[in-house]
């Protein structure tokens, strides 16, 4: 696997007048090499390239394997600082922890709260969305089925409104690209267009949607599934509910929390054969992970964290996770040994599609990259600078 960073690329594969080739790559084997401009070290420049270096300004790294840089669609926060609640400069911190670890597309998800306490975090966050330091924001809630809440405050949950919703958006002037509600609700319908108009994605989660309701969900524009089989009915062989439906439509992606908690290693095979480049792995990351246990609030609730674990202190339900999106890369690699494009499709290029990003390692994408070693040491790469 080659990394070039160089001052100039021939395309194509014949040979290059003037100076000596520094590096003609051969063919074999998936995402075997790619080259990074030294015009403009941010993106991308072309997959299938000989590298001319004819100023010496170039630079080659090899490494024994690589995939774009993962892309997180549901992550709450990290430090001890919650997307909902912290200040700019502690959501700052909290993306840049995972950022290390390999995240170079954040999308920060907010919890159900008041609504005027959610469109004051839309605000917040939205400028640095704009910076490039996230790459959405992610509301998740108000408008969750009070069956299926999981640790959403059930005081705090609403019936879907379109002027509400309409005001949540507006107020993230774009930046707000995902929102995840209960699609069986009244007036879920009319909300999931204005979502959809709006270009943002409308997901399904929270929700106790039967297989028709799912059905009509999907023909009104819903695209995601918020981490699929939590938070919602169950698979069940004579009532299959909105998880049968995902499974098997084409249009949907399915959000996957693979931590070894949410979801057991014979769904996450299961979901990875029924619907290949559409399942994008999430870490659902919440306030305490990089921190000590202890006690937290999410979603209006007090949840306690041991052993890494987070659970709801009034019922034991899960209550997210306090690990990354690297963690489950990790995690999913030494369970299944997938292929490197296997790999890359669920923690960035599916969720990169969904978001309408530039497709990760092809002409003109940003060149954001996580690497290992031989030794097995994961080295991120993000706008064509590495961080570790």
């Amino acid at each position: 696997m080659i990394i070039a960073r160089t001052a100039s690329i021939l395309r194509g594969r014949g040979r290059a007048a003037g100076p000596r080739p520094r590096l003609a790559p051969t063919r074999g084997g998936d995402m075997e090499r790619f080259v990074i401009d030294a015009a403009d070290a941010r993106r991308i420049a072309v997959g299938d390239a000989l590298v001319v270096a004819d100023d010496g300004a170039g630079e080659v790294v090899r490494v024994a394997r690589a995939v774009p840089g993962f892309v997180d669609l549901h992550c709450h926060g990290a430090r001890g600082f919650d997307f909902g609640t912290c200040t700019i400069d502690e959501a700052r911190r909290a993306a840049e922890f995972h950022l290390d670890r390999g995240v170079t597309g954040l999308v920060a998800s907010v919890a159900t709260a008041p609504l005027d306490e959610m469109r004051a975090a839309i605000v917040r966050l939205r400028g640095l969305v704009a910076e490039g330091v996230l790459a959405g924001i992610h509301l998740e809630g108000p408008y969750l089925s009070p069956r299926r809440r999981g640790v959403h405050a059930p005081d705090l949950l609403r019936l879907p409104d379109r002027g509400e919703v309409r005001a949540l958006l507006d107020a993230g002037e774009g930046a707000v690209r995902v929102v995840t509600l209960a699609p069986e609700l009244p007036g879920a319908r009319d909300v999931i267009a204005d979502i959809v108009d709006a270009g943002a994605v409308a997901a399904a989660g929270h929700t106790d949607a039967s297989a028709d309701e799912m059905r009509a969900a999907i023909d009104a524009g819903v695209r995601l599934v918020t981490h699929a089989f939590n938070g919602m009915r169950p698979l069940h062989h004579r009532d299959p509910g909105a998880i049968a439906v995902a499974l098997t439509d084409e249009r949907v992606t399915l959000e996957l929390i693979v931590d070894g908690q949410h979801v057991a290693d014979e769904v996450i095979d299961l979901v990875r054969r029924l619907a290949p480049g559409r399942l994008a792995f999430v870490s659902d990351a919440m306030s305490a992970t990089g921190c000590v246990d202890g006690r937290y609030e999410v979603a209006g609730s007090v949840v306690e964290v041991a052993d890494g674990i987070a659970r709801s202190a009034a019922d034991g339900a899960l209550a997210g996770s306090t690990e990354t999106l690297g963690d489950a890369v990790d995690r999913f690699a030494a369970l299944f040994a997938p292929t490197t494009d296997e790999l890359a499709a669920v923690s960035s290029i599916t969720a990169s599609r969904l978001l309408g990003l530039p497709i990760p390692l092809t002409p003109g994408a940003p060149a954001d990259v996580v690497a290992w070693t031989d030794v097995g040491e994961r080295r991120v790469l993000r706008a064509g600078r590495w961080l570790r």
